[in-house]
């Protein structure tokens, strides 16, 4: 395995905006470590596609929500590393893993703050700190944030403020980890066609209707769209953005 090969690690790397990613390094030739928390045969199909773009991937199971399991999980990804690179450092860490749950002001439940919590902010806070000395200097972080921290959603009061806790940890990741030479930047996808929060976006075509007419570029965005930024972003060239928030979101609600 040739020394100059880039390797990516993408939380929730088998379905929606993690497998868009996924494919999109590869289609740029980064060889991909990615997770999943439960579906292994998605995370197979995703293996099976990067491979057929003629790169490497590797999948390992991941809840970011079990926190103690952290160091197992680096121990794996040490090992996958050396058993498939021949490298004690990968290159990319995008931390996407996610899920969603309806916060109404008022109405919000302590579980559900909790589980927006460990998973959206907890969980990249101490799985990124676990990661570090496996990070490549030289290297890259994307966080996942939302335009929800810029624009109102109902709902999502809860997930947009630790969201926004994600875009100033960022901002204070890039001025720690400058000195390794590693950028690190936020990515806040709009309104993207998926099964996220019940596939709302992706199935009921009067709310993609209403949404694509508030988006200067007029449709909802697909997992693409987003995978193609975070690809951007990873690409040679673009090492020197480091500490923004970076929107893509056609537009939404200029």
């Amino acid at each position: 395995m040739s020394r100059n090969t880039t390797i990516a690690l993408v939380t929730g790397g088998n379905r929606g905006l993690g497998r868009a990613t996924v494919l999109a390094l590869a289609g740029q030739g980064t060889d991909v470590i990615l997770t999943y928390r439960s579906n292994e045969d998605e995370a197979a199909a995703v293996v099976e596609a990067v491979a057929a773009l003629g790169r490497t991937a590797v999948a390992l199971r991941l809840d970011t929500t079990e926190f103690g399991a952290f160091p197992d999980f680096a121990a794996s990804v040490r090992e996958a590393l050396r058993v498939t690179w021949d490298r004690e450092t990968f290159d990319f860490l995008v931390n996407n893993a996610g899920s969603s749950v309806s916060t109404p002001v008022g109405r919000t439940t302590v579980e559900a703050f909790d589980l927006l919590g460990n998973v959206h902010f907890k969980g990249v806070v101490f799985l990124t700190q676990e990661l570090l000395p496996l990070l490549a200097d030289g290297g890259r972080v994307i966080n996942l944030s939302t335009g929800l921290t810029r624009f109102f959603g109902e709902g999502y009061a809860v997930y947009a403020s630790f969201k926004s806790a994600v875009e100033t940890y960022s901002r204070y990741l890039a001025q720690e980890l400058g000195g390794r030479g590693i950028s690190v930047n936020a990515v806040a996808p709009g309104p993207v066609a998926t099964d996220f929060g019940g596939g709302r976006l992706r199935d009921d075509e009067q709310v993609r209707a209403h949404l694509a007419g508030q988006t200067a570029l007029g449709r909802v965005g697909e997992p693409e769209d987003i995978g193609g930024v975070i690809a951007a972003l990873l690409a040679p060239g673009t090492g020197w953005i480091s500490g923004q928030r970076i929107e893509a979101s056609g537009g939404s609600r200029l």
